[in-house]
């Protein structure tokens, strides 16, 4: 099973790792990344910019109206991610509680769906399963 672990904080997580060194923060990071790593379960994970740089694509109207950062009221702010494959949720729960993450900050942790979840019959999800084994193909090469 792959789960999302998604890094998320509220405006006091973000003052709070602005008095916390980089350095360290980073060392917390490596090390947990590492242990993922080791344990085989680490797919992916990337932290993300300040939301100074991001955007919002809002399809409320008819035509989606792009809204740079930073943006108006922070209540949450997505700071990155990881994805994992574990064997339960159990074991994705043991491994989120682990996060090198402070007061103001959470994870929210969801499962990525698979092929399997989706009715095999369906055209668009035929073609999606070709497009992936087409891409699995060329990285192999």
């Amino acid at each position: 099973m792959k789960f999302m672990l998604i890094m998320r904080a509220d405006d006091s997580g973000v003052e709070a790792y602005q008095d916390i060194p980089f350095e360290q923060i980073i060392e917390a990071m490596g090390k947990y990344n590492e242990s993922m790593m080791k344990a085989g379960v680490l797919l992916a994970g990337e932290g993300l910019t300040d939301a100074e740089e991001g955007f919002v694509v809002d399809f409320s109207a008819e035509a989606p109206l792009v809204t740079d950062g930073p943006y108006g009221e922070t209540k949450e702010l997505f700071n990155g991610f990881w994805i994992i494959e574990v064997s339960a949720r159990e074991e994705a729960v043991e491994w989120a509680k682990r996060a090198p993450l402070g007061a103001g900050a959470f994870l929210e942790v969801r499962r990525v769906t698979e092929m399997e979840d989706f009715p095999a019959d369906n055209e668009w999800i035929q073609k999606e399963e070709g497009w992936r084994q087409e891409q699995a193909e060329r990285t192999q090469q």
